[in-house]
C-alpha cells in the first residue's frame, strides 16, 4: 500500500498510490458565474428527474452554470439558463470543473465514461441501490450543492484496467473500464473451456461459466457476486475470479498492479463474449485471447467527506455489527 498524493492551493506533492486525492483549489478560483458543472441523470427514473431539477435549481441560484446532453435536457423540467451540448463527447465537458451524475450503478458507470474521456472528476449521487460508486445519496441533495458551491470536495484517482482481445496474433479489439472486464460464455449448455495466465506464465484451465479480472473499485461488484475478496479501494491490485468453475483449484486470485492477467479462450470450445463494466461488449471467437493490464488514465472520483472505506462497507451491505466494543483505550 502506497501514500496518496495531495494537492493543496494548486501545490503538488508527488504520490502513487491508486486513490490519490486532489483538494478542490480555492485559491485563484473562477468567480461563480465562470464555473460550469456537467449534470448527468437517468432520466427515465422520476426520482432522478426530480433529484435533477433541485440541483439545477441550487447551482443555478448559487451562481453556477449547468450542462446537460440535449437528449437529457429534452426530458428535465429545466430553465433557459441550461446550457446544453448535442453529442456525449469529451469536448462537452470543456470548461467543467465537475460531473454531477444522478441515478444507479449503470448511470454511474456512465458518468465514469464522461470522467476518464475529459479528466473531469465525478460525484456520483445514488438513486439505486448498493451505489459503491456514489459519494450520497437521494436525501444528501442540499448538502451535495453547498459543497460543490463551496468547492469543499477533494479529488481521488481509482485505478482502471486497459483490455485488448488478440486474435491469431492480431489485437481486434481495446477496450477498458473502471469496475471489470469479464469473459463469459454464451451458450446456457455449454461452459467455456479457458487457460488463464498471470505475467506470461499459465496458471490453470477449466471449464466455467466465465472470468472476472477486477479492480480494487469493483471488487465489490460483479467480481463480488462471484465470490471474490473485497479490496479496499487504495489497496493497489488486479483481481482474476472465476465464476462456476469446473475445477478443483478456482480460487480467486490478487495479483500485483502491473501483472498481466490473460484469459484464453480454447479453440475447441463455443465463443464467448467479452463485457467492460456490464456497458460495452465485444463477441470473442475460439482462439481469443484477452489481455488485462493496469489503465493508463485513471478516473478521477469527487469525495464530499473522509469516511472510512470499512463503515461504507457496513452501511452500504447493512452489515450486524451489533457487540462491538472498539479498541481498549491508549494506556
Amino acid at each position: 500500500m502506497t501514500t496518496a498524493g495531495t494537492t493543496t492551493a494548486g501545490t503538488t506533492t508527488a504520490g502513487t498510490a491508486t486513490a490519490g486525492t486532489t483538494t478542490a483549489d480555492a485559491a485563484g478560483a473562477a468567480a461563480p458565474g465562470e464555473r460550469t458543472v456537467f449534470l448527468l441523470a437517468h432520466t427515465g427514473r422520476k426520482a432522478a428527474v426530480r433529484s435533477a431539477e433541485l440541483v439545477v435549481q441550487g447551482l443555478l441560484r448559487s451562481g453556477l452554470r449547468v450542462r446537460v446532453l440535449e437528449a437529457e435536457a429534452a426530458d428535465l423540467p429545466l430553465p433557459a439558463a441550461v446550457e446544453t451540448v448535442p453529442e456525449a463527447t469529451p469536448c462537452a465537458l470543456d470548461g467543467c470543473e465537475l460531473i454531477v451524475v444522478l441515478g444507479g450503478d449503470g448511470t454511474l458507470l456512465r458518468g465514469a465514461e464522461f470522467a476518464r474521456a475529459s479528466g473531469v472528476p465525478m460525484l456520483g449521487v445514488n438513486l439505486g441501490r448498493v451505489g459503491f460508486l456514489a459519494e450520497a445519496e437521494r436525501d444528501d441533495l442540499d448538502r451535495v450543492v453547498n459543497r460543490v458551491v463551496d468547492r469543499a470536495y477533494e479529488v481521488e484517482e481509482r485505478m482502471t484496467i486497459d483490455v485488448v482481445v488478440h486474435r491469431n496474433g492480431d489485437v481486434v479489439h481495446r477496450d477498458w473500464a473502471l469496475n471489470e472486464a469479464a469473459v463469459q460464455k454464451v451458450s446456457p449448455d455449454r461452459m467455456l473451456e479457458v487457460v488463464l495466465e498471470i505475467d506470461g506464465r499459465p496458471v490453470t484451465a477449466f471449464g466455467c461459466d466465465g472470468i472476472v479480472c477486477a479492480t480494487p473499485t469493483g471488487s465489490t461488484a460483479y467480481a463480488f457476486s462471484a465470490g471474490g475478496p473485497v479490496v479496499w479501494p487504495e489497496v493497489e491490485a488486479l483481481l482474476m475470479v472465476p465464476i462456476s468453475a469446473h475445477a478443483l483449484f478456482a480460487k480467486p486470485l490478487v495479483t500485483s498492479p502491473t501483472s498481466v492477467l490473460a484469459v484464453e479462450v480454447q479453440e475447441h470450445t463455443p465463443h464467448g463474449v467479452l463485457w467492460c463494466d456490464g456497458r460495452r461488449t465485444v463477441e470473442l471467437p475460439p482462439g481469443a485471447r484477452v489481455e488485462v493490464r493496469r489503465g493508463a488514465v485513471p478516473v478521477r472520483l469527487a469525495r464530499l467527506h473522509h469516511a472510512s472505506f470499512t463503515d461504507r462497507l457496513v452501511a452500504k451491505f447493512a452489515l450486524p455489527v451489533a457487540g462491538w466494543r472498539g479498541a481498549p483505550p491508549a494506556q
